[in-house]
C-alpha cells in the first residue's frame, strides 16, 4: 500500500493544476481547524481545491509540502480507518527531512468513503504540523457528528453547482453594479443559457444531447456511490424508482404514505421506515431537499405535507421522464436553489384562509423573506391569486415587503401590508448574489 501512496502522491506532484472557475465561496482557514468543504458530487469541489493549492503556492508554499489524496480512486479501495495512517508513513518515506520541520498541507478528496476517518484527521492536526482541508458529498459531515468527533477541530462550508453569477464569471460576463442596456440584454441571454444548462460546471457549454447524458451519468453516480454503496443498500431498484418520481414531481407536495404506497403499487416491499430513510439520505447527499410547512409546532410540520426539490433544475430536465414536470415547478426549483446557497432554512408557508407561498426563508441576519413563484402574471385570475396569498402572509407574519419572481415580468405593487417586487428570475438571482 506505502509503494502505491507514494506513487500517487508524486504524481499528483507533477501534474499542472486544473485552474477552472473561481467559486464566489468564501473559505477561510481557521489556524488548528480543518477546512470542510462539503457538496454534491460533480459540483467542483475538486477543482476549488485546486484552486486552493494555487493559491498556496502563488504565496511561496513549495508544491512538495502539498499532499493531495482522491479517496474515490480505486487505488485507494481497500484502505480501512485503522490503516490511515499509511498516508502519513508514505508522505515521509519520501520526504524525511520535513517531520516536524515544516508545514505540511494535506489535502482529501471525498474522505467520507472510509468510515471512521475522522480520528485519522483528528489526530494528524493534534500530532503533525499541517493544515488540513477535506471535501466530501455527505451533509453528516456539516452536522453535530464532526463536531463531536472531531472536537470543535473543523469548520465546514457547503458548495453547489454553478449559481447564476457564477455562471456569468464562467461565461466572462461582469454583472456586479447598474447595467446598461447592451450589458441586460448580455446577462438575460446567459441566463436563457443558464436555464437549459443549469449550474453543474462540466456541463457548461455542451450541446443539448451531451448534457443529457452527462447528467444522467451524474445521477446514477449519485444514487449508487452516494446512497446504494454508501448505505449498503439491498434493494436498489426500489431507491431508484423513489427517486425517478420525486424528479418527476420536482416543486410537488409529497407524504411518506404516498410515496410508500406508490413504491408498493410497483411491487416494491419498502416499509414507511425506509422511505423515510431514503428521504433523508437524498438530502444527505445533496441531491433532493425537502422543505416543511412554516410552523412553530414541529409534529404538525412534519404531519403536513412536504415539498421536494432538487440541487439543478436543469438535471430534473435531463433525469425526469418529461411528462410531468412543468415549466413553473422548474422555475421554482430554481429559486429554491438561489434560496438554498443562502440558507437552510427554507419552508412553504399556508394562510389562516389556506392560501399557500411557496417560500418562507430565514437569512442569515435572522430577516425573514417571503418569495412567491409564477411564471406570468398575465392572466388577471393568477396575477390576483398570488398577490392576495402573498399580501396575506405579508400581514399575518408582519412583514412589509415580498417578492413574486417571474420569468420576465418586473413591477411594483402596494398593498395594504407593504409592498411586493415582481421580479424576473435572472435579477433575482444577480440579487441573491449566491
Amino acid at each position: 500500500m506505502i509503494d502505491i501512496l507514494k506513487e500517487m502522491i508524486l504524481d499528483f506532484q507533477e501534474i499542472k493544476l486544473p485552474a477552472g472557475v473561481p467559486r464566489r465561496v468564501n473559505v477561510s482557514p481557521v489556524p488548528g481547524k480543518a477546512t470542510v468543504c462539503i457538496g454534491v458530487r460533480r459540483c467542483g469541489k475538486s477543482t476549488f481545491m485546486f484552486q486552493l493549492m494555487q493559491r498556496l503556492q502563488d504565496s511561496g508554499v513549495s508544491r512538495h509540502n502539498i499532499l493531495y489524496l482522491n479517496f474515490f480512486d480505486d487505488r485507494l479501495h481497500s484502505l480501512q480507518h485503522d490503516s490511515l495512517g499509511v498516508i502519513l508513513e508514505a508522505y515521509f518515506s519520501l520526504y524525511p527531512e520535513k517531520k516536524n520541520a515544516e508545514k505540511i498541507y494535506c489535502f482529501f478528496d471525498e474522505i467520507q468513503v472510509v468510515p471512521g476517518w475522522e480520528p485519522f484527521v483528528d489526530r494528524l492536526m493534534r500530532t503533525e504540523k499541517c493544515e488540513v482541508y477535506i471535501t466530501g458529498s455527505s451533509a453528516q459531515m456539516l452536522s453535530r457528528e464532526i463536531a463531536t468527533q472531531m472536537r470543535g477541530r473543523a469548520l465546514s462550508w457547503e458548495m453547489f453547482p454553478f449559481s447564476f453569477p457564477e455562471f456569468l464569471d464562467y461565461k466572462g460576463i461582469e454583472s456586479e453594479g447598474a447595467l446598461s442596456t447592451k450589458k441586460r440584454l448580455t446577462v438575460q441571454k446567459a441566463f436563457e443559457e443558464y436555464w437549459e444548462s443549469g449550474g453543474f460546471p462540466e456541463v457548461a457549454g455542451l450541446d443539448r444531447m451531451l448534457r443529457i447524458k452527462t447528467h444522467q451519468e451524474y445521477f446514477n453516480a449519485m444514487l449508487f456511490r452516494d446512497l446504494v454503496e454508501r448505505h449498503d443498500i439491498s434493494h436498489p431498484k426500489a431507491l431508484t424508482d423513489l427517486a425517478h418520481w420525486l424528479m418527476d414531481n420536482t416543486g410537488s407536495l409529497y407524504s411518506v404514505n404516498n410515496l410508500t404506497g406508490y413504491l408498493k403499487s410497483l411491487g416494491h416491499k419498502a416499509p414507511k421506515s425506509a422511505v423515510s430513510d431514503y428521504l433523508a439520505w437524498f438530502e444527505d447527499a445533496y441531491v433532493l431537499f425537502t422543505v416543511r410547512i412554516f410552523d412553530a409546532a414541529l409534529a404538525r410540520a412534519n404531519t403536513n405535507p412536504k415539498k421536494i426539490y432538487c440541487v439543478d433544475h436543469a438535471l430534473v430536465t435531463s433525469v425526469s421522464s418529461g411528462v410531468l414536470v412543468n415549466s413553473g415547478h422548474l422555475l421554482e426549483n430554481l429559486v429554491f436553489t438561489a434560496l438554498r446557497r443562502v440558507t437552510p432554512d427554507i419552508y412553504y408557508y399556508k394562510t389562516r384562509a389556506g392560501r399557500e407561498v411557496d417560500f418562507i426563508a430565514r437569512l442569515q441576519d435572522r430577516s425573514r423573506m417571503l418569495v412567491q413563484v409564477c411564471e406570468s402574471m398575465a392572466d388577471p385570475r393568477t396575477r390576483k391569486r398570488e398577490i392576495t396569498a402573498l399580501a396575506e402572509a405579508m400581514a399575518e407574519l408582519e412583514l412589509t415587503h415580498g417578492s413574486i419572481v417571474t420569468r420576465g415580468e418586473e413591477e411594483q405593487i402596494q398593498v395594504e401590508s407593504g409592498r411586493i417586487d415582481v421580479t424576473p428570475a435572472w435579477r433575482f438571482l444577480l440579487n441573491m448574489g449566491a
